[in-house]
């Protein structure tokens, strides 16, 4: 797939106020700080598309973009900021679940983990959430350039073996980075086999 157009479409922090679900949507969601900014930008060739920040859960809204006119990509809040107060964070979690388990047009949400770190009962304990309510989800590793390619190949197959504790199969996992752009076409290629069955 090649996006051709990338635009901002609105923020809001109610699912009731979110775009008609009239086009296939697909969300990105990760901890704080995992990357998700740099590879949505990277993902649709706008450097300045999803806002970069220094300062992690800069991000407490769902962002949608219209991608091509033809299906959005949702930018959501990262998961397990510290700094966040506990209301905060359960008025986070009352949003994401009511959008995640309800929004009738989310194809499949893409969890982003970095690959640098060992599995994070946080991760999975949403991995394992998603999959206890039947939601669709890819596992997608970010900041692959910053490992040789000896230790990220030992972190993903660690990865795997922990999530095979839980799992009778594993889910579709893509390696990616920002900075040198890896894992671009197979994460677009996804969305357009997952387009053509909608």
């Amino acid at each position: 797939m090649q996006i051709k157009t990338a635009s901002f479409l609105q923020s809001n922090t109610s699912p009731a106020k979110l775009p008609k679900p009239d086009k296939p949507e697909y969300a990105f969601i990760g901890r704080s700080n995992v990357g998700k900014s740099s590879l949505i930008n990277m993902l649709t060739g706008n450097g300045k598309l999803a806002k970069v920040s220094a300062t992690p859960g800069k991000t407490i809204t769902i962002n949608h973009f219209i991608i091509n006119n033809e299906w959005y990509l949702v930018d959501l809040p990262g998961y397990g900021f510290a700094k966040r107060s506990q209301k905060e964070r359960e008025k986070w979690k009352e949003m994401l679940d009511e959008y995640i388990l309800n929004r009738q047009n989310l194809v499949t949400t893409f969890v982003l983990v970095d690959s640098r770190i060992e599995p994070q009962k946080i991760d999975l304990d949403f991995i394992s959430n998603l999959g206890e309510n039947q939601i669709p989800f890819v596992i997608v590793f970010t900041k692959a350039d910053k490992l040789s390619g000896r230790q990220l190949s030992e972190n993903i197959e660690n990865y795997k073996k922990r999530l095979l504790e839980d799992w009778e199969e594993l889910p579709t996992m893509v390696v990616t980075s920002s900075e040198k752009r890896t894992g671009k076409d197979e994460i677009l290629n996804l969305i357009e086999e997952y387009n053509k069955t909608m």
